[in-house]
C-alpha cells in the first residue's frame, strides 16, 4: 500500500497531466473528460477483476476478459448485470479502446456507442437508475474541445492515454485503498478551485467533511443509513464508506441533488469508491419541494452542506406549510433564505436515535422573523444539540466563516443544554486559504474540535454548554459569540509604569523649558 506522500505525489502528478492536456480549453469544461475517462477506465477494469475473480473460484487462475470475444462475453450479461449493474463487451473496455484510440478516426462515435451500451446494460435492471445518464456530461462532439472533428478526436486520443498511463490499476486489488476515488476527489477539488465561487458549489472540503463524519457517527449505535439531502459530488456521504463502510459492507447512502452535472458527479463516486449500486440511491431533483425518497424514511446518519441563502417558493406555495417536515414549526423558511427548511426537512427525516450535522452560514443562528420562530421550534424540542463556529475561508469561494448545527432527537440527547464551541480561530493559514489541519502541521484543530465535542464541557475562551431555556430567553440566538467568552489578545497596560513614564517627560520637559529660558534671557 502506497504512503500518504506517495499518494499525494501521484495525484499532483495526475493533476498536471490534466491541467497540461486541456491547453486552452477551460478547466471546469474539461473536468467532464478526465473525470469521466477516470471512470470508464475504473469500470472496465473492475469488470475484468470481477470476472477473474468468479474464474479463480473454478479453479482457473489469471484469466484475462479482455482478450475474450464478444461473442463469449454475451454468455455472462445477465450475472454481471445482476452483481455490477453494468456490462461491457470485452471489445468496448478501455485498454482495448486506448490500444486503438491514435488510429480511430471515428473514436468520437466509438465512445459515444461505447457509453450508451454501457448505459443500456442496465435497461430494466434494478441498477437502470444509477446508470442512466452517467456520461451524459462526456460531450464527445463538444466545439469547445476542438473547432473539427479530427481536432477533438485527438484531444480525446490524448486524455484516454494520458488516464491510461496513471498509476491507478494496483490498488484496485484491495477495495479498502480507494486511490481511483481519492485521485477523482483530489481532481473534483482542483478543478473547483480554478473554478472558485461556481465550483465550491460542488465540494465541500476534505478536512470539513470528516468533521461532520466524525460528529455524526460518534456513539451513534448501528448505523446503517447515511443521508445527504443536497449531497453535491457525494464527498459527505463517502466519508462514511472509510469508516463505518469498512465494517458494515450493508451501509447505504441516500442523496438528492439538483444539478444534473453534480447529480452524476456524485453517482459516479460512489462506484468508485466500490459501493455497490444496491447500496446507494441517488435522485435527481428539488429537495425542499419534491423529495424523492420516502416521506416514512428515516437516517441514522445525515451529514449535509446545503446551499446558502438559497431563494425558494416558500409562503407562496399554500401546501409547503401542511408538509409535515414543517408543520411543526408553524411557520416556513423565508423565500430569501432556504437554510432552515432544509434543517427542518433533516430533522424530520432523522432517526431517534441518529444525529445530523449541517454546515451552515452563521446568518441562520442570529435573524429573527420566521428563523427565529423556527430556531425557538428546534430549541424547545430539545433538537440542538451543538453550535460550532468554523474559521473563515476554509470553503472555495466563500471567504466568510461558516458553522455547524449538530441535531438530535430528543431520546438520544443526553441534557437539556446547547454546546457552543467557538473554533473561529482554530486554522492554519496556506496560501490563501485557512485549513484546520494541512499535512504536517500542528496542531490538528479538526481533531480539537471534535474532543470538545465528545467531552462537552465548558472551557474558558473555546466551548459553553448554555441552557435551552436561557438561549430561549435571548431572543432563541444561537450565535457562538453571544456565549463563548473572547479572549481580549491585546496588550495589557500597567498603569504604574505608563504614570512613571509620563512623570518621566514631564521633569525632562520642565528640565527643557528651563533651559530654553535661559539661552532666550542671555540674547
Amino acid at each position: 500500500m502506497a504512503s500518504q506522500k506517495e499518494r499525494t505525489e501521484l495525484f499532483k502528478t495526475i493533476w498536471k497531466i490534466a491541467n497540461d492536456l486541456r491547453g486552452a480549453v477551460d478547466g471546469w469544461t474539461f473536468k467532464a473528460y478526465v473525470l469521466g475517462s477516470i471512470f470508464y477506465r475504473y469500470i472496465s477494469e473492475d469488470i475484468c477483476r470481477y470476472v477473474a475473480g468468479i474464474q479463480a473460484d473454478a479453479g482457473i487462475h489469471n484469466f484475462d476478459y479482455s482478450i475474450l470475444s464478444d461473442e463469449e462475453a454475451e454468455t455472462a450479461r445477465e450475472q454481471m448485470v445482476e452483481e455490477k449493474g453494468y456490462f461491457i463487451l470485452p471489445s468496448q473496455l478501455f485498454k482495448n479502446v486506448v490500444a486503438r484510440a491514435d488510429k480511430d478516426e471515428n473514436l468520437n462515435e466509438t465512445l459515444s456507442k461505447i457509453f450508451r451500451s454501457i448505459e443500456a446494460s442496465a435497461l430494466g435492471t434494478k441498477s437502470e437508475a444509477d446508470l442512466k445518464g452517467l456520461f451524459s456530461d462526456f460531450a464527445v462532439d463538444n466545439s469547445q474541445i476542438g473547432a473539427t472533428v479530427n481536432l477533438r478526436n485527438q484531444l480525446l486520443a490524448k486524455v484516454l492515454k494520458s488516464v491510461d498511463g496513471m498509476e491507478l490499476s494496483q490498488q484496485l486489488k484491495d477495495n479498502e485503498n480507494d486511490t481511483f476515488g481519492d485521485a477523482y476527489e483530489f481532481l473534483m477539488n482542483m478543478y473547483a478551485s480554478q473554478a472558485g465561487k461556481s465550483g465550491g458549489e460542488f465540494f465541500t472540503p476534505q478536512e470539513v467533511s470528516e468533521l461532520l463524519a466524525m460528529i455524526a457517527s460518534y456513539e451513534t449505535p448501528n448505523i446503517k443509513r447515511v443521508y445527504d439531502p443536497a449531497c453535491g459530488s457525494g464527498s459527505l456521504l463517502l466519508k462514511f464508506s472509510k469508516t463505518v463502510g469498512r465494517k458494515n459492507k450493508d451501509l447505504c447512502y441516500y442523496g438528492q441533488e439538483i444539478n444534473p452535472t453534480t447529480y452524476n458527479l456524485c453517482r459516479i463516486n460512489m462506484f468508485l469508491h466500490h459501493v455497490n449500486y444496491e447500496n446507494f440511491d441517488i435522485q435527481l431533483g428539488d429537495t425542499l419541494r419534491n423529495p424523492l425518497h420516502p416521506a416514512a424514511d428515516r437516517y441514522d446518519c445525515i451529514v449535509s452542506n446545503p446551499p446558502y441563502s438559497l431563494k425558494w417558493v416558500g409562503k407562496e406555495d399554500p401546501v409547503l406549510i401542511n408538509d409535515p417536515r414543517y408543520a411543526d414549526a408553524g411557520v416556513l423558511a423565508p423565500a430569501s433564505a432556504a437554510d432552515l427548511a432544509f434543517v427542518m426537512h433533516m430533522y424530520y427525516h432523522l432517526a431517534e436515535m441518529g444525529a445530523c450535522a449541517i454546515v451552515e452560514f452563521p446568518g441562520v443562528l442570529y435573524r429573527g422573523g420566521a428563523e427565529q420562530k423556527i430556531r425557538e421550534y428546534l430549541l424547545k424540542e430539545n433538537a440542538i444539540d451543538t453550535i460550532i463556529q468554523l474559521p473563515a475561508n476554509l470553503f472555495i469561494g466563500v471567504g466568510i466563516a461558516t458553522c455547524i448545527i449538530v441535531l438530535k432527537k430528543q431520546g438520544r440527547r443526553k441534557d437539556n443544554n446547547v454546546l457552543f464551541i467557538d473554533a473561529s480561530q482554530k486554522f492554519h493559514k496556506v496560501g490563501n486559504k485557512n485549513f484546520l489541519c494541512p499535512e504536517g502541521m500542528e496542531p490538528d484543530y479538526q481533531q480539537m474540535i471534535f474532543e470538545a465535542y465528545k467531552n462537552r464541557r465548558d472551557e474558558q475562551y473555546f466551548c459553553k454548554l448554555v441552557s435551552v431555556g436561557d438561549i430561549l430567553e435571548n431572543s432563541a440566538n444561537l450565535s457562538v459569540s453571544s456565549y463563548v467568552e473572547q479572549e481580549d489578545t491585546r496588550e495589557k497596560i500597567n498603569i504604574d509604569e505608563v504614570n512613571n513614564h509620563l512623570a518621566n517627560l514631564i521633569a525632562e520637559g520642565n528640565t527643557l523649558n528651563e533651559q530654553i529660558e535661559k539661552i532666550i534671557s542671555n540674547l
